[in-house]
């Protein structure tokens, strides 16, 4: 499906005026029809008012109005029309109608969301739900905001995750939106959910030793909380693939939140704790031995005292207690003899 521009005149006023005169001059008929019917003269008048005020409502139906940003896809009798897409004040077919499956779809983004809603991306609007100001069947050209539910996933180690990204995307082709698929929103939803989904399995949470993220056949140290970026170009780039028949562009998509999920959430504090500690401690170690070769090597070079291999061992031994140590060596001095 092709979409076709439409370049009627903006001549929605004048046609207005005419319509609002006609009706008018219906009503006087009518009246005069009346009077003359009283009188016991030929009806003629009485039936043209009578006709016109029964039929004359249907040319207010080819009345459009397009706000900036806003298309209408017309249809007559089911068959494609065109598209209106430049702003202004129309007179169309009256038996045209606006065709937009998706007009009563609310999703959770900007400009488009109800109030109080907590639930997930996607509600239909009903009676009971605030909404916004109606527009109608015309679909919305602005750059929009979708921020789907979170969403719990295993990354590619089997930790179970959550995360949550928003996607700017918009209308490009208003003819593939309404034909190609059902629903766009609900199909932008879906798909949004689908591509997140094939492309966290893909990450570990953090970086893992021997996981091939690029699909190279090379390790590399790619993650979920390091390569956000990456990982959101490469969601966005399958959302496109999967949303271009139906005539949406998306912009970009960010990722909103990304945690462990509850269950794990407390071990892999721990986890990460513990790291923590094992290069905090390895870089205090590797600083301790350092200067005790340092201070070995002064002692001789000074020649400030000669030690034994003995004494050394014992030197060593003690240095490194007061280097690694967590709390301040307590000293103790000798009085006596070192031998």
């Amino acid at each position: 499906m092709q979409e076709k521009i439409l370049s009627y005149r903006k001549n929605g006023l004048p046609m207005l005026l005419l319509t609002l005169v006609l009706y008018a001059a219906a009503i006087v008929c009518l009246i005069f029809g009346v009077i003359r019917l009283e009188d016991g003269k030929d009806p003629v008048l009485f039936i043209i008012g009578f006709v016109y005020m029964a039929i004359g409502w249907i040319p207010f139906c080819g009345l459009k109005i397009i706000r900036p940003q806003e298309a209408l896809v017309l249809t007559l009798f089911g068959e494609y029309i065109g598209t209106l897409k430049d702003a202004g004040y129309y007179f169309v077919n009256p038996f045209c109608s606006g065709f937009n499956p998706a007009a009563k779809t609310k999703l959770k983004q900007s400009g488009d969301v109800d109030n109080g809603s907590v639930g997930g991306a996607l509600t239909i609007a009903t009676s009971q739900t605030p909404q916004m100001e109606s527009t109608g069947n015309k679909i919305s050209l602005k750059v929009m905001t979708l921020n789907n539910s979170r969403q719990k996933i295993n990354d590619c180690l089997g930790n179970p995750i959550e995360i949550g990204i928003a996607v700017m995307w918009k209308v490009t082709d208003t003819a593939k939106a309404v034909f190609n698929v059902d629903n766009y929103k609900e199909y932008l939803s879906l798909q949004c959910d689908s591509a997140l989904r094939n492309i966290v399995r893909l990450y570990p949470y953090d970086v893992a030793p021997n996981v091939d993220t690029t699909g190279d056949g090379i390790a590399d140290e790619g993650s979920l909380r390091g390569s956000s970026e990456v990982v959101a170009e490469r969601i966005r780039a399958e959302i496109q693939e999967k949303v271009t028949e139906a005539g949406l562009d998306i912009l970009e998509a960010r990722i909103t939140y990304l945690a462990y999920a509850p269950e794990i959430a407390a071990v892999m504090l721990q986890r990460q704790q513990a790291s923590a500690i094992i290069d905090a401690r390895k870089m205090i170690v590797d600083g301790a031995v350092g200067m005790v070769e340092m201070a070995l090597e002064r002692l001789g070079e000074k020649e400030i005292v000669n030690l034994d291999e003995e004494r050394k061992a014992a030197m060593v031994s003690n240095l490194l207690v007061v280097l690694c140590g967590n709390r301040d060596a307590q000293p103790i001095v000798n009085s006596g003899s070192l031998y």
